[in-house]
This record gives C-alpha cells, sequence and structure tokens, in this order.
C-alpha cells in the first residue's frame, strides 16, 4: 500500500481519503452534536465519540449527534470490552446504528491499563479480548443468539432489536504489532494509534501481514485498492486503515503546540520502548512524565512534555503546518481521524483541519 496508489484511489465522499473525527465526551453531548453538524458541513465522514470512564457516555452523546446529522458514519472511538461487557457493547452500538438509519461504526480496542486499573480491572489477553468482542458482536447483529465461552462468557445471548440492513463495519484501536495484523485479518478497518509517518510506515507493514492472512470467507483488499474516484466502505469489502492522530490546530503556531501538551503526555506515559527509540525520545524525559502521571501531578506531567514528543506524537501547528503532515501521514494510511485535542478553539479547530486535509490531498 504505498503513497502513489493511495493517490490514486480516493475514498471519501468528496473522492478523497478519508475524513473522520474524534469529539470526547469532556464537553455536553449538545455541544458535542453541534460540534458533529459543523464536522459534517465540512466534509468529514465519520465522528468517533472517545470512551473514557471519567467523561460522559460517549453512546448518550453519539445518540445526540445522529438526531443532529444526516450523514456523518458514528460510532465509540474507541469503548473497551472490560469496563462493558461485550454483549452491551453490541447492543449500544445497534441502538446507534438504528437511531441513525444504518450509520454505525464500532470502533473497538484493548482500553487504556492505566485507566483501567483505576477501576481495578485486570487488562487480561486483551487481542483475544478484542477479537471476541467483535466476533461476538457480528453474530448478535445477525440475529443469532450466542452462547460464548472464552475470555468472556454469554449463554443465550440475543438482541431484541431488528438486526441492521447492513453490516456495521467494525474497527480495531491499534498501536502494537500482533493487534495491527490481528485488526488487517479479521476487522473492516484499524484506527492506528500513530501520528508520525515512521509509526505509520512501521504500522502499514504489519498491516499488510495481517491482510495476507486474511481468511477466505472475510476475502477483501485495502480501500486503497478501489477504483479511482469511488468512495470506499467497509461495507463493500475493503479494508479501511486510518491514522488516529493527535491534532492541534491554531492560527498561532504556540498557542497549537501548547494546546496539544496534555494528550501529548499521556501518549508519552503508555508509550512502549522501542516507539521511544523510533523517535529517539530521551528516556530521562520520558520517565519522568510517566512518572508525574502515576502521582497524578498533571501540571507537572504536561510542563514536563518536550518539542521533540510533540513532533513525535501530534501533528500540531498553523494550517499549513498540519498540511504537510496531514500529506506526509496519508502516504501510509486510507484516512486520517483528526483526534483530541484538536484545537484550542473547537470550532475554528474542526475549520482549520477540513481546510488542511482539503490542502492536502490537492492534485
Amino acid at each position: 500500500m504505498t503513497g502513489e496508489d493511495r493517490a490514486e484511489r480516493p475514498a471519501s465522499r468528496d473522492g478523497g481519503p478519508i475524513r473522520a473525527i474524534e469529539l470526547t465526551p469532556e464537553h455536553p453531548p449538545k455541544q458535542l452534536a453541534d460540534l458533529a453538524v459543523l464536522a459534517e458541513d465540512e466534509g468529514f465522514d465519520i465522528a468517533f465519540a472517545s470512551s473514557h470512564y471519567f467523561n460522559r457516555d460517549p453512546f448518550v452523546v453519539l445518540s445526540r449527534m445522529a438526531d443532529a446529522t444526516d450523514d456523518l458514519r458514528l460510532g465509540p472511538g474507541v469503548v473497551n470490552p472490560y469496563e462493558t461487557h461485550p454483549v452491551k457493547l453490541a447492543a449500544q452500538t445497534a441502538t446507534i446504528d438504528e437511531v441513525s438509519d444504518g450509520r454505525a461504526v464500532f470502533g473497538v480496542g484493548a482500553g487504556d491499563r492505566s485507566s483501567l486499573s483505576n477501576l481495578g480491572v485486570e487488562r487480561d489477553r486483551p487481542l483475544r479480548r478484542v477479537l471476541e468482542t467483535f466476533g461476538v458482536a457480528r453474530d448478535l447483529w445477525d440475529g443469532e443468539t450466542v452462547t460464548h465461552e472464552g475470555t468472556f462468557t454469554a449463554r443465550d445471548a440475543s438482541l431484541n432489536l431488528d438486526p441492521p440492513s447492513e453490516r456495521i463495519p467494525v474497527y480495531v484501536g491499534a498501536q502494537g504489532p500482533h493487534m495491527l495484523r490481528m485488526s488487517a485479518k479479521h476487522a473492516d478497518g484499524v484506527l492506528i494509534n500513530a501520528a508520525h509517518p515512521k509509526d505509520l510506515e512501521w504500522a502499514a507493514g504489519q498491516l499488510e501481514q495481517g491482510l495476507a492472512e486474511r481468511p477466505d470467507e472475510r476475502e477483501t483488499q485495502p480501500a486503497s485498492a478501489t477504483p479511482s474516484g469511488e468512495r470506499s466502505d467497509p461495507r463493500d469489502g475493503t479494508f479501511e486503515s486510518l491514522a488516529f492522530a493527535s491534532v492541534s490546530v491554531a492560527g498561532d503556531e504556540t498557542e497549537a503546540r501548547e494546546a496539544a501538551r496534555p494528550p501529548v503526555a499521556f501518549i508519552v506515559g503508555g508509550a512502549a520502548e522501542p516507539v521511544l527509540e523510533r523517535h529517539d525520545i530521551d528516556r530521562e524525559a520520558a520517565a519522568a512524565v510517566s512518572d508525574a502521571l502515576e502521582q497524578g501531578d498533571l501540571p507537572e506531567a504536561f510542563g514536563r512534555v518536550t518539542p521533540a514528543m510533540i513532533d513525535a506524537f501530534c501533528i500540531a501547528g498553523t494550517t499549513e503546518t498540519v498540511a504537510e503532515r496531514f500529506e506526509a501521514a496519508l502516504s501510509y494510511v486510507d484516512g486520517i481521524v483528526v483526534g483530541s485535542p484538536l484545537g484550542p478553539d473547537l470550532e475554528d479547530a474542526i475549520e482549520r483541519a477540513s481546510e488542511a486535509l482539503k490542502r492536502a490531498t490537492e492534485p
């Protein structure tokens, strides 16, 4: 899946790469519904509502978004099958599909280990748990009664609603090699937790391995292999790889980079050693951020974020800067999820991110 292939095989509503956005329920549902309307008007294809136990319920927010929009695909991005039973997640996602007239997507991942530990939840066998979760969800959406014994248990479980008229696409949130390969082998798409071309290039190699091992019954092709000018959709058998990138865009470069500090701190705090090595991030500096987070000293953690960390883990800057970074990222993926924090001003950031994506994909 090369950059040249992607340029020739667009996927979005207007014929370009897929444009998605993360709307975080740290804000009231009505505000997020209004932001979803703006995102739809600006040409975004998908809106993901992130899921953290300390924020508002993503499915409530998605319901408000569904009422406010017409074409935007909607889904959690991402829920995990530890806080909530997988059968319940399947029912919640099917409900969003029903109220949105078939526009739901299912973003699912293993969840953040540190956040789950706050709830006393052990994140055991994450890859198997995620795979079993969306496998059971698909059976439930098909109207089946499911009995499952694995990383979780379900006995004679079924959903008391009509099966979706079209298959609900499953996007797996992934960063490590095994989850990336599993997503390409079994899911409809992947949400790569990365913003930098180095990470995305590496991830693309893992996805190629997974696609090569895809079972015959789920035989598919990358979204970048669709004929030129056609919109890709995982319902039609394509596989979509999306960079779930932390983005901060504003009219002022310094303000954009300052707004990036909180999400970058959390990314650094959970970054694996190979990722830090890939970007030559100072180990002691990364450890200082991680230690401050563990102690609950958020101002200290945010203050310890270095410029190199922002460059590695966030696409931050003016519209021009962000457009250049988007263009580089799109060499390796089928689209971009404009993720938190968006920018110091949310409405302005959505408009600027949309403009940056347009510039990044201009012939």
